[in-house]
């Protein structure tokens, strides 16, 4: 087995150097374990093959173009997925030509949804002026669908040339000081609002060495240090794209939470995935003695990959301050793992999942459960309930106390925040988020007490 590491999420040329190399050595795409965990090169004990040994052939200029921007899709396929079909052309020649092809179909996915995010990303960031300690700065926070902060840049660049720009995302930040365009590493999470833009940005400036290591807010459970990288294992990656090919309804038990990352996103258990951009699982360190469990993924999380970030994630961020609990401490999911929508004109408006779906989905929350062992549970709504404990449980008949689980796990039963968002009297909406954030205190008593 050769495990090739590459210097990022991004490193096209590395890929390309070394999927030349493997190639010419003939060397299947099912001995090749693909990661960003390390530099360039082949990792401890797995050098490049030398070159020469395999047969020669040029690839069509279409598939290095898909391929480039494949490379920034979140799949976490798409290292082997790019071999795979470099692997194939040198017998197929005519493999680009073929649409139906699934791995064909596959990459001109991720090289759409790839130019889908980049175009999005170029159009809706918005900078706002700030002052840093070198004066005036244009700042934005933008957390674009995929890894395309990079290729966005030097639009910017041009566009404001005369200006200096910081541009904040999860995987980089982007700094122009009117002489160099530079990269650095990304913030895991950004400004509440847009009036804390300076505060990010001369936090960031101020902690380098904090950035690399970063070190969690205090709350309830442990720190994101515990939580796996949010790419899959080569086991998981390789199930999912079996599950992909055959459509295969029965999948084995996810041995971690990579499985359940790359597993999620090719679910064939209910029909919801055909409408979604992609499956979202949940996030949070591993053991977290707190889980909260939502709905459904809404638009922007469907986008994202991330659970519960949207508008219903900022006002849940609040409440979870405010109650004294930190997010990065939580383990936070979903009941449905893919957006169930019903698109009008360009929105798409979310629909409520069936108890049907919910149950399908079973499957996912499960195996989260089992695999965090969580001490308390918070249900966002009667969607998660239902998903958590299988059968219908009210929300105004069940908050504000513990409900005991058959496996000794405490639940707390309490309003999701997106309900909040819909409630149009304003002292109803106040009185139902000062309950959501007493049921989440309860929570972290209970915590507390386990």
């Amino acid at each position: 087995m050769h495990r090739i590491s590459l210097a990022s999420p991004t490193d096209f040329e590395g890929w390309r150097k070394a999927a030349r190399a493997l190639r010419a050595a003939g060397i299947s795409p099912d001995a090749v374990v693909w990661t960003t965990e390390g530099g360039p090169g082949g990792g401890p004990g797995a050098a490049l093959p030398a070159a020469g040994q395999g047969r020669r052939f040029t690839v069509p200029p279409v598939f290095l173009h898909q391929a480039a921007k494949a490379v920034l899709h979140r799949a976490g396929d798409r290292f082997n997925l790019m071999y795979r079909v470099l692997w194939r052309l040198a017998w197929e020649p005519e493999l680009m030509t073929q649409g139906r092809d699934p791995d064909i179909a596959r990459l001109r996915l991720y090289e759409r949804e790839a130019n889908n995010a980049l175009e999005h990303m170029r159009s809706a960031v918005r900078f706002r002026e700030i002052r840093d300690a070198a004066g005036m700065i244009l700042a934005a926070w933008f957390e674009p669908a995929h890894r395309v902060t990079e290729a966005a840049a030097p639009d910017f660049m041009k566009r404001y040339a005369h200006s200096r720009f910081a541009l904040l995302t999860p995987d980089r930040v982007a700094v122009w000081d009117l002489q160099t365009l530079s990269f650095g590493p990304g913030l895991p999470m950004g400004p509440a609002d847009p009036e804390a833009l300076t505060a990010c940005w001369t936090g960031y400036l101020a902690g380098p060495a904090a950035r690399r290591n970063p070190s969690p807010p205090p709350g309830v459970g442990e720190s994101m240090a515990g939580m796996p990288p949010r790419h899959p294992s080569p086991r998981a990656a390789r199930q999912a794209q079996r599950i992909a090919r055959d459509g295969a309804y029965g999948m084995d038990a996810p041995l971690d939470l990579e499985d359940v990352l790359a597993q999620v996103d090719v679910c064939r258990r209910c029909e919801l995935w055909r409408d979604a951009t992609q499956g979202v699982a949940g996030e949070g360190p591993l053991r977290a003695r707190l889980m909260l469990v939502g709905e459904q993924p809404g638009d922007q999380e469907d986008q994202s990959g991330r659970p519960i970030v949207g508008p219903a994630g900022q006002l849940l961020d609040k409440a979870l301050a405010e109650a004294g609990i930190g997010r990065k401490g939580v383990y936070v999911t979903n009941a449905v793992k893919h957006f169930k929508n019903e698109p009008r004109g360009k929105r798409r408006l979310h629909k409520t999942p069936t108890a049907g779906e919910v149950s399908a989905c079973r499957w996912w929350l499960e195996a989260e459960r089992r695999l965090v062992k969580p001490k308390v549970i918070v249900c966002l709504g009667a969607t998660a309930a239902l998903g958590v404990v299988g059968k219908p449980t009210p929300v105004g008949e069940n908050r504000g106390h513990a409900i005991d689980l058959p496996d000794g796990v405490r639940m707390v039963l309490t309003y999701h925040p997106s309900y909040l968002l819909r409630v149009p009297d304003e002292a109803a909406r106040a009185e139902a988020y000062r309950a959501l954030v007493s049921d989440l205190k309860l929570a972290r008593r209970l915590v507390e007490a386990a």
